[in-house]
């Protein structure tokens, strides 16, 4: 990533976090749901010379934190934009942790591809896909796992959190929209992130940073 588009980069994701943490709707829901934001950063900060990844990658890592930060600013379950949608269509819920969830299985999809194409993990595309849409129902069961802690150890406050609004199969359908953000990633992205993976092979790390 250039370093304009990297100043861009920081620019949008602090001017967020700024924004999402000033009078959230709950600063416990807002530290949970911002904390997988900023262990991304960190992540990134500390291995963005040695593993630069595409700007596709960083473009979808930037996303995801904004998709999280406004997640933890009102809540999931009271985001302003899907309660007007929610009432627009006459709907049972506000959908908003949906897109969140499909997010999770969209954007780990391009992560985890990356790292695996990159390392030369996994050389065949078929297992290179189902090995793909694997890790992402893995990190989807995971954080559904967290979920289910964090509401054992805060109680009925956890319920923001949370953000099932009294649907019953809000866990299993989570994890089938990280599923289908999975597969959609692969079948819209794979040949975008093959060009922007060979412009790596061509002119090396070092220029992209």
């Amino acid at each position: 990533m250039t370093k304009p588009l990297r100043g861009i980069w920081l620019f949008l994701f602090f001017a967020t976090l700024l924004w999402s943490g000033i009078h959230p709707k709950d600063y416990l829901t807002w530290l949970l749901e911002v904390l997988p934001a900023l262990i991304g950063f960190g992540v990134l900060l500390a291995t963005h010379r040695k593993f630069p990844l595409t700007t596709l990658t960083y473009v979808l890592i930037l996303l995801h934190c904004v998709i999280l930060m406004v997640g933890g600013h009102y809540t999931y379950a009271e985001v302003p934009l899907f309660d007007w949608i929610r009432d627009g269509f006459d709907l049972e819920r506000n959908n908003y942790d949906k897109v969140g969830h499909f997010v999770q299985g969209f954007v780990p999809a391009i992560i985890a591809r990356e790292i695996l194409i990159r390392n030369v993990i996994v050389t065949g595309r078929g297992w290179l896909s189902f090995i793909i849409i694997c890790i992402c129902l893995a990190i989807s069961a995971f954080y559904e796992l967290i979920e289910w802690w964090v509401a054992i150890m805060t109680g009925d406050s956890a319920e923001a959190f949370l953000g099932t609004q009294g649907y019953v199969w809000d866990t299993q359908s989570d994890m089938l929209y990280a599923l289908v953000g999975a597969i959609v990633a692969l079948v819209l992205l794979s040949n975008v992130h093959d060009r922007q993976l060979s412009w790596y092979e061509e002119r090396g790390t070092r220029d992209a940073v």
